[in-house]
């Protein structure tokens, strides 16, 4: 084989790299068993391409079409070796081989671990042990190449790129620092309670389960002070958290800290708004300064970041009171941490969420088990069902917002163009009041925006024409047509076939360029869970560009598609954690409400336990258009106002 641009030998001197890496290549990025042979733009192939070393493969090529996607455009070649990589490719059509040329290639079942070191040394990834080195090869054949093929075939058939362009617009808007005031749009009406409604129960279980409205109430007109709902709120996470496994770090001196000022404010004649005093937890991956940030994972349990992450500031500034940083699943994903594993307050004998259908699981908020009545709310996050996911499971009415209505400023990054902060509540109108109080632009998170939702509470809902998938909760249809919605059969076609495949190629190429040090480290090998970060971003290594950009073609097209199809529609009711859904709201960027329709009795229940207030929680989702969140919110309102399953207490004493 012959380099046609003056090619020099690799740093180790062997010449004949460039035949064992092409041969690797060709393994690993086409499909050799099919008999296609790729081939790379600017490279040519010499006849006599028998190695002893070369790729498992047998078969006669002479008649076919070769393609070789590589990531080779932008090398230079300086000094005594190859200085650049890796950059994008395209594919390359080549006229069947003269018979002359002898291409037929005999090749072993294995692979050396030469050819594959030569080949990772292409991507700057030879830091992998030969062992991880196989599986990746493995895991690209069995889970990459579907997919870069099923995009490619969707979106690459046509050369100019005048069709689906990709998802990833720069947006050119500088942030101006403006010190945390308000960005702009309206705040919603809430339907304040009225001072005799509202009267301090005896028992402070009862407390505990009062909602955001009502404990507002009760702070403004002095039957209980911050001080005292802090203390409440604090003994409640120090007496349950040793079953849920729940909470991380106690903020302890900082929440009666907040909570004084809160109290002394109002002395003062000064009401901030109902969350003036209100306890709250905030998901572990946002940082607090002086406080551990620890993403949930060992590697990083005794980080503290200086930053004061923007939707912490924002509660601060409503005077809402933090308790407690609340588990994250080990860099947000699943429900496993380093300090154990969080459980379902419904049913202790589970988790607080479970795996996910697909080739990839969920991440996980982990800690979201807020029906137990610990916190009266929390903040957590979402990159593919870490809101939906432990929100159905543990029972919580928990919002999903339109991407870019919450800034990220001090979150840990997942995917820049995926991640979203949303809140867990007792109801509905508890996630308006929290969507309203964090909302705005974030000057230093350029995807943050001020969106123009109209007000849920002065929404009409006799106006709205709803959709309802095979899956929705009937309970829920039977409500809103009672309430005079037009409600209406509704199927969500599109014609995309690689939702999840796209989902998962962009949320883990991202998730590695923000954790490539800790891979290359070797830092991994600490994590908490194997199969699940290790395993996805191993094999991210072997995405090439083309084909990351290939995906988010595609995404844009998927998102034409939604966009057409929901314009009949205010909203749709269905399975909040089917796992196609899943995926297609967070790469659409739609907001979904999760709500409590109601229980089903657990089975075989250790008799030892003698319960039988054990169950299933059974929920269903409200998604809207992105930017309507006002409409899911609404339309969740309503249902709740003539229901009570969001109401419904855990047996946590007698799980």
């Amino acid at each position: 084989m012959n380099l046609k641009r003056n090619a020099k030998p690799f740093p180790d001197g062997n010449s004949d790299t460039s035949t064992s890496f092409l041969l690797y290549f060709i393994y690993v990025c086409g499909d050799l068993n099919s008999g296609s042979l790729p081939k790379a733009t600017g490279l040519s192939v010499s006849a006599g391409l028998n190695q002893p070393h070369s790729p498992a493969y047998s078969g006669n090529i002479m008649n076919t079409y070769y393609y070789f996607l590589l990531f080779l455009l932008g090398i230079s070649w300086h000094g005594d070796g190859l200085v650049s990589s890796v950059l994008a490719s395209h594919l390359v059509p080549l006229s069947p081989p003269s018979p002359h040329n002898h291409m037929d290639i005999e090749m072993n079942n294995t692979e050396g671990p030469q050819d594959i070191n030569k080949a990772f040394q292409l991507f700057d990834a030879n830091f992998f042990s030969n062992t991880k080195k196989q599986e990746i090869v493995k895991g690209t054949k069995e889970f990459n190449i579907p997919i870069i093929r099923a995009n490619r075939e969707l979106v690459a058939s046509t050369n100019g790129g005048l069709h689906y362009p990709s998802v990833l617009v720069f947006n050119p808007e500088w942030g101006i620092n403006t010190n945390g005031q308000e960005q702009g749009g309206k705040r919603f009406k809430y339907p304040y309670c009225l001072s005799g409604d509202i009267k301090r129960p005896q028992n402070e279980e009862d407390i505990a389960f009062m909602d955001i409205l009502e404990l507002g109430e009760l702070i403004r007109t002095k039957q209980i002070t911050s001080t005292e709902l802090t203390q409440i709120f604090l003994r409640r996470l120090k007496r349950y958290n040793h079953v849920l496994e729940a909470v991380v770090t106690y903020t302890e001196e900082l929440a009666y800290k907040q909570a004084k000022e809160a109290d002394d404010l109002l002395e003062q004649g000064v009401y901030l708004g109902p969350l003036h005093g209100i306890p709250y937890g905030l998901k572990d991956i946002i940082s607090v300064p002086q406080y551990k940030t620890t993403w949930g994972a060992k590697t990083f349990k005794d980080q503290v970041i200086d930053i004061e992450a923007w939707v912490y500031k924002r509660l601060k500034s409503a005077g809402a009171v933090l308790v407690a940083k609340l588990v994250t699943g080990s860099l947000a994903y699943d429900d496993i941490w380093f300090g154990g594993r969080t459980r379902n307050p419904w049913n202790i004998e589970e988790y607080s969420t479970g795996s996910s259908a697909g080739p990839a699981a969920s991440t996980s908020a982990g800690c979201f088990c807020y029906v137990t009545g610990m916190v009266p709310f929390a903040i957590g996050s979402e990159t593919s069902g870490s809101i939906t996911y432990p929100a159905a499971r543990c029972g919580v009415t928990a919002l999903r917002p339109t991407f870019g209505t919450v800034g990220r400023t001090g979150v840990m990054s997942i995917s820049e163009s995926l991640d979203k902060l949303g809140p867990f509540c007792r109801s509905a109108i508890d996630c308006a009041i929290i969507l309203d109080t964090i909302r705005g632009k974030d000057p230093d998170d350029i995807s943050s925006r001020d969106i123009p939702f109209d007000d849920p509470f002065l929404v009409d809902i006799k106006n709205l024409t709803v959709g309802y998938l095979d899956d929705a909760a009937m309970e829920v249809v039977n409500v809103l047509v009672s309430k005079g919605v037009n409600v209406v059969p509704f199927k969500l076609n599109y014609t995309v076939d690689s939702v999840q495949g796209i989902l998962n190629f962009t949320m883990d190429v991202d998730m590695l360029a923000h954790f490539d040090k800790w891979q290359r480290l070797g830092e991994d090998d600490e994590y908490e869970a194997q199969e699940q970060w290790p395993t996805e971003l191993a094999r991210a290594r072997l995405i090439p560009a083309v084909d990351y950009v290939q995906a988010q073609r595609a995404r844009g097209k998927l998102i034409g598609e939604v966009r057409e199809r929901l314009s009949g529609v205010d909203a749709v009711i269905g399975n909040a954690t089917d796992w196609e859904k899943v995926c297609l709201g967070n790469l659409v960027g739609m907001p979904v409400i999760v709500i409590p329709t109601g229980f089903t009795d657990v089975s075989n229940v250790p008799p030892s336990t003698n319960s039988t207030r054990r169950r299933t929680t059974v929920t269903t989702g409200i998604y809207a258009p992105p930017q309507r969140d006002h409409i899911a919110l609404a339309l969740a309102i309503a249902y709740q106002s003539v229901t009570d399953h969001h109401k419904q207490r855990p047996p946590i004493d007698d799980n």
